[in-house]
């Protein structure tokens, strides 16, 4: 396997310090759904084991895979505060999103009701057919412990027989799950409604057997489903022969989370071990739209999610996560999810030759890339990644969008390894892989490191 594994150990020995060092504190979350036909959720944190010091609770701003800001304390109310008897304790809105309990006992127990009614990749929404959940969107979180483990209870009401989705580790069958750290539960999406669930085993170049599961919220027939899980599959293959093997997910899974209804909102989101992608419409006629946002997404498993650019995680939710490194991250996967489509044979050349002239005519015609690099216009995302402002602005003379613009790059570096060296960009993004990414994820753990452990 790759030499990042060579650092596992220590990986692990930086996260058992960070841990001792907040005094074994505990956080656990629990969230129902009482009143979901109005589109809402309970929620409750507690913590426990804290000091003395006042406790400083938030929504976050930002979220995993997003690079501007979206505010998502506006979605969050009736916020109160108690101790470990349930008495309650004085709270303070010190800002829209920010939340403070000066005087406090070592216990302290915060509920909210939340709302949620868009789905999408990082909105929630909550109604009787699922609860499409986000975590930057669901949970609120305090200040200064972001290296202890948590706990997510999960109580679904019993009549609409939801089942969940997640990379979060399950603990037990009363659907409590566990995440390492505050910045791997913000990098779980999750999904609950009355799915369809594909699974299969794919054996990796090591010999380790990794699981793969296809999560589909979607009205399809099993013969649907059975044709687009071999759709996926194949994909797999395709993206996997790109890099040489699969990356070593945690958990030993990793589970696309797919929503097809008329009522969502298309997006595709990368996490560590997930996807989150909605498509408006349905599944039947739709499959190779569908299949080229999961393609997209499946290769950033590598290409974002392990090969990570160091000015975008650890993800700060208390701001906008600009990087000037998303014509990499974005393009270069822009120009593989189109590719392998090609490769697995569900587009003809003609189809992809349009596609990758599109993007070329795109570039070369837009008046911001005959003037910025594909740096400047990554540092761009933070206000044209779903930003929203209701006042007119020059973009379409200033901003090329950094997918096209890298996965031109891409295109271009494929065409010059091709001619002059016999190679082709296959052959580099393995050299990135094999390695950089013990590099990248050897100054991640120290930067990590020198964050989090006191």
């Amino acid at each position: 396997m790759i030499a990042a594994k060579k650092y596992l150990l220590f990986y692990l020995i930086i996260t058992l310090m960070a841990i001792r060092s907040f005094g074994q504190s505990s956080i656990q979350y629990e969230i129902s759904f009482p009143n979901y036909r109005h589109h809402e959720a309970q929620v409750q944190l507690v913590v426990s084991k804290l000091s003395a010091t006042p406790a400083i609770f938030r929504m976050s701003r930002s979220s995993a895979g997003r690079y501007a800001t979206h505010e998502f304390g506006k979605n969050v109310y009736d916020v109160k505060a108690f101790d470990g008897q349930d008495k309650p304790l004085a709270i303070e809105r010190v800002a829209g999103d920010i939340y403070k309990v000066a005087h406090h006992p070592s216990t302290v127990k915060i509920t909210y009701t939340l709302y949620g009614d868009y789905a999408d990749g990082t909105y929630d929404d909550i109604d009787s057919s699922e609860a499409h959940l986000n975590m930057p969107a669901t949970f609120m979180w305090i200040e200064g412990h972001d290296a202890v483990p948590l706990t997510i209870k999960i109580d679904m009401p019993q009549q609409l027989h939801w089942k969940v989705a997640t990379q979060l580790k399950p603990l037990s069958e009363d659907n409590t799950f566990y995440a390492r750290n505050f910045q791997y539960l913000m990098d779980s999406p999750t999904e609950l409604s009355d799915y369809h669930l594909r699974t299969w085993m794919v054996k990796n170049t090591d010999g380790k057997q990794e699981e793969l599961r296809l999560v589909m919220h979607a009205k399809a027939s099993d013969s649907l489903m059975d044709a687009y899980t071999a759709m996926i599959k194949k994909t797999v293959k395709e993206e996997e022969a790109v890099f040489g093997e699969l990356p070593d997910y945690d958990y030993g899974n990793y589970t696309f989370i797919e929503n097809v209804n008329p009522f969502v909102h298309g997006d595709g989101m990368e996490h560590r071990n997930s996807t989150f992608i909605t498509y408006t419409g349905q599944l039947e006629g739709n499959l190779i739209n569908v299949l080229s946002t999961s393609s997209h997404e499946f290769f950033h498993c590598w290409n974002v999610k392990r090969i990570r650019p160091l000015d975008l995680e650890p993800f700060d939710f208390k701001e906008a996560d600009m990087s000037g490194s998303l014509w990499f991250a974005e393009g270069f996967t822009q120009y593989y999810g189109e590719l392998v489509l090609q490769r697995a044979g569900y587009k003809d050349l003609d189809e992809y030759c349009r596609i990758l002239g599109g993007m070329l005519n795109y570039v070369l015609n837009s008046p911001g890339s005959k003037k910025y690099s594909p740096v400047t216009m990554s540092d761009l995302s933070v206000y044209t990644d779903a930003g929203v402002a209701i006042d007119r602005t020059n973009y379409p003379n200033i901003f090329t969008t950094y997918y096209y613009y890298g996965a031109v790059t891409a295109l271009a570096l494929d065409f010059r390894l091709r001619n002059d060296y016999h190679l082709s960009l296959d052959d580099y993004m393995q050299a990135v892989w094999e390695k950089l990414a013990s590099l990248i994820f050897l100054i991640q753990m120290t930067d990590w490191k020198k964050c989090w452990v006191k």
